[in-house]
């Protein structure tokens, strides 16, 4: 009978979170921008909405380096791989967010 109790009090407890917090968060279209020498398309993954990254290409006369920064509501948000574009070549950073995830809200791109 304790034992009943508790589980009705956890599922209780569950349904009461479930309905406070937000929805899963819309994936976000992809976004393309140009600054610091790069052209960016920001991305997510159609089969994993946890994943995405940003396909950057180099427009000036040296080597970028660069990485994602993907925002994962309300899971820590994910710093991509470092990835070095060439004059004229296109890289690509990506990351994961945890699967507690909200989803991604936001990506973004850092130079280093």
């Amino acid at each position: 009978m304790k034992n009943r109790a508790v589980a009705l009090s956890v599922a209780a407890a569950l349904v009461a979170l479930a309905t406070a917090l937000p929805a899963s968060a819309a994936p976000a279209p992809a976004a393309r921008s140009v600054r610091s020498g790069l052209d960016c398309t920001t991305w997510i993954h159609n089969n994993d909405p946890l994943t995405g990254g940003v396909d950057c290409t180099n427009n000036t006369g040296g080597p970028i380096t660069f990485h994602a920064d993907i925002v994962c509501g309300w899971a820590p948000d994910v710093t991509g791989n470092s990835v070095t574009a060439w004059p004229g070549q296109t890289q690509e950073s990506s990351g994961h967010c945890a699967f507690y995830s909200t989803g991604i809200g936001h990506i973004g791109w850092t130079v280093e």
